[in-house]
């Protein structure tokens, strides 16, 4: 349910205050000199050294412009003409900047906001609202989406892909509810695999230092036929803890093991079947508090969260001509996760029709159905229990959007909408208005106007979590207290009507610009509201409960603007450079007596700017550097901070490479953001070095 801990504010200890401790003035001027030296001895390098094929390996600004992007029309469009601001992050950006994990990779996508709880918890959202379970932000892994309606939000730490097999990964910021439905309110994650055919032959990396310990992964793709490819993996890692707010070593390391396969066969030259897997299993570490009747109430201790879980999903797409096609999908998924405050298993089953075709020659329409099932196996402990025997959860839905061209390439408006019904809304009906004017190849402008809605989660229906306890004497004499926070069934989704316009430009060959701007009208969203107290016999002894529940008493505004910039500076350079601006306005009913919802303004940075640099230093070394600087979370207590992360790449042969990889190199040691909802400790980013090895074939 991801009930702000800070509802407690009274009661709940509150974390120390962060501090970002900078780095030592010389070790950051001797550090910066490096750069310098870098650049220079690349600026020697001959002009004409390096060609578009070589170690730079990038598609130049006019190609990464003409990307084809499936999420913001579910059909392919190229990038610079998509009607929404969208980013592409690419598998060779992942690659170039020594990303690890998923939320890594999602650091270097301009206006989102990624902060590190501890060493395996992440906070990801867009445009505001951010934290552990940052509800407004749908992901998806090949359309198979890893949201979970139990929490509103994503577990990070039970995500995770063989990077190596991405093609891209297109985010979506602001409102995608019309073709991806309830959730996708201030984002869209959509993360893309290649097909087999793309990732034939042997590759194997194996790699540790400082932080992350231990990394292993091989792939295998071969071919079953002239029509059929496959491939499958293997991947290992093993992450060092962070430090806790005096420095010392925290409980939070990170370990897991996956594996997987895919196969696709084109079975006739219209016809392409795809069937895809994996398993994992991992531990995550941390530092919880829970709670109890009896002495001490409050225990914190080190404990492991046990994540296992698979998938098989399977996919059939058929080309009736060029302007005509159609998918079917369907996947099932189980995740078991052990936690010190309850076990639960989740199994989802989901099928997905979509079919577009022409119109006339003035429209294009795709529409789709859907139809989803996700059950739960919950065992109940004193700090968290459901009702038993709750009924699985039903999502039925539908869309349809026509793309209308006003003008043939010039002008064109985007109508459409999600019809959706679930069993704890009912039916909600999102639609969305789109415009895109392209006056010439160079340019694009486009607005609109959404509505979308943030589903209330199962806890936020029917939960029962007790988030504080008191010893006997504290409120009644004699007997002990605990302060709960309840679901109930008139919880409402929350809603969003978005206005959004932006544009891009490419003055000229070596540069291209992308703005955006929004202003989103919030309603209906989540307040913690406080109930009459009552007696409790049971579980004994008998205890006095504070209860708190979840309502829709709050309102607001947010707004911000977004910029972005790509500049091939040399053939053998590029520069990439964003800053986003947010601000946040939430205003309570009168009726409500919360007194720490509207923190939210103060949990999401109001700027943040990243700089990315990428040199081909010579025919086979490379060096990239990413700066990030964060704003302050007043809210949390974190203070504002700039990043910076290294990677130096060297080709020994065409096989096998080099990477040494440098992160944080700032700061010994800085936090991110705090929990929200699980009383963990949260701890510090600590400063990392670790080599790679890749061998391919």
């Amino acid at each position: 349910m991801a009930i702000p801990m800070r509802a407690l504010a009274s009661d709940i200890e509150t974390p120390p205050r962060a501090c970002a401790e900078e780095g030592h003035p010389l070790r950051r001027t001797a550090l910066l000199s490096m750069i310098v030296v870098a650049v220079a001895w690349g600026q020697a390098a001959p002009a004409g050294a390096l060609g578009p094929s070589d170690i730079l390996a990038e598609l130049s600004l006019e190609e990464l412009m003409n990307i084809e992007v499936v999420s913001v029309s579910k059909k392919e469009e190229k990038l610079s003409e998509a009607a929404a601001a969208v980013f592409v992050l690419t598998a060779e950006d992942i690659r170039r900047f020594g990303c690890t994990s998923l939320p890594e990779a999602l650091r270097m996508v301009p206006g989102l906001e990624v902060a590190r709880i501890d060493a395996n918890k992440w906070a990801v959202s867009a445009r505001g609202f951010n934290g552990r379970f940052a509800n407004k932000v749908l992901v998806l892994v090949d359309g198979r989406g890893v949201y979970s309606s139990m929490y509103s939000g994503v577990f990070w730490e039970a995500q995770d892909v063989f990077l190596q097999d991405l093609d891209r990964i297109e985010v979506i910021r602001g409102p995608g509810a019309t073709l991806w439905g309830a959730n996708a309110v201030n984002g869209v994650i959509n993360i893309i695999t290649r097909s087999a055919g793309q990732t034939q032959g042997l590759y194997a990396s194996l790699g540790g230092g400082s932080e992350e310990r231990r990394l292993g992964e091989i792939r295998y793709g071969g071919e079953l036929g002239v029509a059929t490819h496959y491939r499958a993996y293997a991947k290992y890692f093993d992450r060092d803890h962070a430090a806790d707010a005096s420095g010392q070593d925290a409980a939070d390391e990170w370990r897991a093991a996956r594996g997987g396969f895919r196969v696709d066969w084109a079975s006739s030259p219209h016809d392409v079947l795809t069937l895809s897997g994996d398993l994992y299993d991992g531990e995550a570490g941390q530092t919880i508090t829970v709670y109890s009747l009896e002495s001490p109430y409050a225990d914190t201790h080190d404990d492991r969260v046990r994540l296992t879980g698979g998938h098989v999903m399977g996919r059939w797409e058929r080309a009736f001509s060029g302007a005509s096609d159609m998918a079917v999908q369907t996947y099932h998924e189980r995740a078991k996760r052990q936690d010190p405050i309850i076990e639960l298993v989740r199994s989802t089953s989901e099928v997905d029709v979509q079919h577009r075709f022409s119109a006339g020659w003035r429209q294009e329409i795709v529409w789709g159905l859907g139809c989803r099932y996700t059950d739960y196996e919950i065992q109940n402990t004193f700090s968290v229990a459901f009702p038993p025997g709750s009924p699985g959860e039903h999502l039925w839905s539908g869309f349809v959007q026509d793309e209308i061209a006003l003008s043939p390439d010039r002008l064109h408006l985007i109508l459409g909408s999600k019809f959706e019904h679930h069993n704890y809304t009912g039916p909600q009906i999102l639609p969305n208005a789109r415009v895109v004017w392209t006056p010439g190849e160079k340019h694009t402008v486009w607005a609109a106007v959404s509505k979308a809605a943030r589903t209330p989660s199962r806890a936020e229906n029917e939960a029962i979590y007790v988030v504080q306890a008191f010893p006997p004497d504290k409120f009644v004499p004699g007997m002990p207290a605990v302060v709960t926070i309840e679901g109930h069934e008139e919880f409402e989704s929350e809603e969003l009507l978005a206005y959004e316009v932006g544009g891009r430009v490419r003055p000229n060959p070596r540069l291209s610009l992308d703005l955006a701007a929004f202003y989103n009208v919030y309603d209906h969203l989540r307040t913690i509201e406080q109930g009459t107290p009552f007696f409790k016999a049971s579980p004994t002894p008998v205890h006095l409960v504070i209860p708190l529940y979840a309502d829709n008493l709050m309102e607001g505004q947010t707004y911000g603007l977004e910029v972005t910039a790509d500049w091939q500076a040399r053939e053998w350079w590029r520069l990439h450079a964003s800053c986003t601006y947010l601000q946040m306005r939430l205003r309570l009913d009168p009726r409500s007596m919360d007194t720490s919802s509207r923190a939210a303004e103060g949990e999401s940075p109001h700027y943040q700017v990243l700089v990315r640099s990428m040199m081909a230093v010579s025919e086979d070394l490379t060096l990239d550097l990413a700066s990030r600087y964060v704003d302050q979370l007043p809210s949390l207590n974190v203070d504002r901070y700039t990043s910076l992360d290294i990677r130096l790449g060297w080709r020994l042969t065409e096989a096998v490479h080099l990477d040494l990889v440098g992160q944080n190199l700032l700061q010994t040691r800085h936090p991110e953001f705090t929990p929200e909802f699980y009383d963990t400790l949260p701890t510090h980013v600590e400063r990392g070095v670790y080599g790679k090895v890749t061998w391919q074939y």
